[in-house]
């Protein structure tokens, strides 16, 4: 095989084809990264000279050599016609990459990546990865994955099923993130193009978000069982995530400068981080928030968790979805909503309220007041009248100043 070399500050190859010594200059600056680049391509020239299909006019199109390979190439691109669909596997086959199959590659990458990763979003990626992606392609050599067989998965994973049901757009985007970081990393490392190219993740639609009016809230707290009547007026005040209030412990509500610290979280019956680094913040309590949390102290302040079970653990959201959450919603003559609802409450409520957007941010756990405005816009109007209605009294203020 050839070597790549640096003249000045740009890169050549140097390789032998037909007992003549080959030097090809290039443009590209002498970097790692480009010296790597230009390795990959000597190993191709390496597998079309022994399968006898370099075409070194294809390579080199500009070239002052090209006139001494003009039969030679003729009759490469002849053996190249002869192989056909051959060609792709008997090349990669030289230069080593079809001994690599997709589920060889996805537990290697998979190992590697996982230590990066919270456990949630770990056992999240197990199931995609292997249940999903292993399953299909988990015997076919990694190169040979091509873009119409990654659309023909797609598709067939949002076919009906024998039952009616079907995989939500959100849950096969879900699937297919994994099969192009796969793809890029295997393509990366073994000198193969990505297939997975000008894939554009499917249209999901946004969620509407339904949130409870200040009165359906009070009603809300007046109707649910008593023992969870505190729980629940700490998550529609505060905007906490449904993780973040099940995993709060004692050591992070603060009394004295009367903050709630986000921490950690409860996911999948076990403590882990926050969602995001920004989601760890100090929430500021409200003066119902700080009553609440002093009367909850008196229940549970001797154990770890603010709110828990009889044995002292966080409580089962599953549990309190179904025989708290739901009865108090059928009692109170409404349909069903999300308790997740409980945390675009706070956000609604506070935009009612003319606090600053970007101290709601903060409290949501935000980075940016982006998500904000994009998921709440719509109630600002009926909420705040911000609606244009201020601008036209203002302008009857002032009718005297004619145009």
């Amino acid at each position: 095989m050839g070597s790549v070399n640096a003249r000045g500050d740009k890169l050549y190859i140097d390789f032998r084809y037909c007992n003549v010594r080959c030097r090809e200059q290039t443009l590209l600056s002498d970097t790692t990264s480009n010296r790597r680049k230009l390795t990959k391509l000597l190993n191709q020239i390496d597998a079309d000279i022994r399968l006898g299909c370099f075409v070194y006019s294809d390579y080199f199109p500009e070239s002052k050599l090209n006139n001494k390979f003009l039969s030679q190439d003729v009759q490469a691109r002849q053996k190249k016609e002869e192989l056909l669909g051959c060609y792709k596997t008997a090349s990669q086959q030289l230069q080593g990459v079809s001994s690599i199959s997709f589920a060889a590659f996805s537990n290697e990458w998979f190992l590697e990546n996982e230590v990066r990763w919270k456990a949630s979003y770990i056992s999240s990626m197990k199931i995609y990865v292997f249940n999903y992606l292993v399953a299909e392609f988990g015997h076919i050599d990694i190169a040979q994955i091509s873009r119409p067989d990654i659309l023909k998965y797609r598709a067939k994973l949002m076919q009906r099923k024998e039952d009616g049901t079907r995989l939500s757009a959100e849950f096969v985007n879900h699937v297919m993130t994994p099969l192009r970081m796969i793809l890029r990393e295997a393509a990366d490392r073994y000198g193969f193009r990505c297939q997975f190219e000008n894939i554009k993740p499917l249209r999901v639609e946004r969620r509407d978000v339904n949130p409870f009016t200040l009165e359906e809230v009070m009603t809300f707290l007046k109707t649910v069982k008593f023992d969870y009547r505190n729980y629940f007026a700490v998550r529609f005040f505060t905007g906490m995530r449904t993780s973040e209030i099940d995993g709060l412990k004692w050591q992070y509500v603060d009394f004295r400068l009367g903050i709630i610290r986000i921490r950690e979280t409860y996911v999948q019956g076990k403590m882990d981080t926050t969602k995001t680094l920004g989601s760890a913040r100090d929430i500021k309590m409200s003066s119902v928030v700080f009553k609440v949390l002093k009367e909850q102290f008196e229940l549970t302040g001797k154990g770890e968790f603010v709110f828990c079970n009889a044995e002292g653990n966080p409580l089962d959201k599953g549990n309190i979805r179904d025989r708290v959450w739901k009865p108090a919603l059928k009692k109170m003559g409404l349909k069903y909503r999300r308790p997740y609802e409980t945390r675009h409450t706070a956000a609604t409520l506070w935009l009612a309220a003319g606090e600053a957007p970007e101290w709601i941010a903060h409290q949501m756990g935000h980075s940016n007041t982006k998500m904000l405005f994009e998921t709440y816009s719509r109630f600002v109007p009926n909420l705040t009248r911000q609606d244009g209605s201020a601008f036209e009294m203002l302008l009857s203020k002032t009718g005297e100043m004619k145009l």
